[in-house]
């Protein structure tokens, strides 16, 4: 998660970020995130930068958040309400202090992981046989969007059998929030790319600083997964996208 300021434009009270596709506000021990909205859409290296799943995607990370509270003890904040008004979509839950994994000396990094990986043996107990979140939102990881145009991913057909466990799918060191003194994951945030996919789908980016994406020598998935969500697709919603070039 990283956060911008714009000072191009006068910010509402409370507010203390706006990136391209976000505006991030604290109100006492609120936390608020909230959609752009058309009217808000900031300029970037090829035009105005639209935001994808703009509204979905806060949603899927609201059902997801009530979701792991409810089945597992995993650190999350509490949602305390989501909503939609004048075409922005807002998530408020409770502010969890802390500090980023990610600032954390290096030395201190080891029992955090180890922390965090039993977190993420507990996602892979819950298990589906549909892909996407709890409410049947679909939205590819970062890194796979980041290769396609197609929008639309409702369309992929169940499996057989419960084969697919629940991903977090942007486990950076930037959304793990730890407490300083403790050393204890206080929370584990920013669940917008969440829901049941292949174990694969959940690449360990905690391991070091930066983007969820491959870096340098990296092992890139990203065709693969593609490829594999597009071949999940009912036949009828592929050649439908398919005929309008997406």
């Amino acid at each position: 998660m990283f956060w911008l300021r714009d000072n191009r434009r006068p910010c509402a009270l409370g507010c203390f970020a706006t990136t391209p596709d976000r505006k991030y506000y604290r109100r006492g021990n609120a936390f608020i995130k909230r959609c752009l909205r058309p009217r808000e859409f900031l300029p970037g290296p090829q035009g105005i930068h639209i935001p994808r799943f703009r509204k979905e995607s806060l949603k899927n990370e609201a059902d997801t958040l009530r979701f792991i509270r409810r089945y597992t003890e995993i650190p999350v904040p509490m949602v305390f309400t989501d909503f939609e008004d004048d075409d922005a979509y807002y998530l408020i839950t409770e502010f969890v202090e802390g500090v980023n994994m990610a600032d954390l000396p290096d030395h201190q990094k080891d029992g955090v992981i180890a922390e965090l990986e039993s977190h993420l043996a507990k996602l892979k107990e819950l298990r589906s046989n549909r892909m996407g979140g709890p409410s049947g939102i679909v939205i590819p990881p970062y890194r796979v969007l980041c290769e396609t145009e197609r929008e639309d991913w409702s369309h992929l057909r169940p499996s057989d059998r419960a084969e697919y466990v629940f991903c977090h799918n942007d486990c950076s060191q930037h959304n793990i929030i730890v407490n300083p003194d403790t050393l204890k994951i206080a929370a584990i945030v920013d669940w917008e790319y969440a829901g049941f996919y292949p174990e694969r789908f959940e690449f360990p980016f905690y391991k070091r600083k930066g983007p969820s994406v491959a870096l340098g020598e990296e092992e890139d998935d990203t065709f693969e997964l593609l490829h594999f969500l597009e071949s999940q697709l009912w036949e009828g919603a592929s050649r439908s996208n398919a005929a309008r070039g997406i």
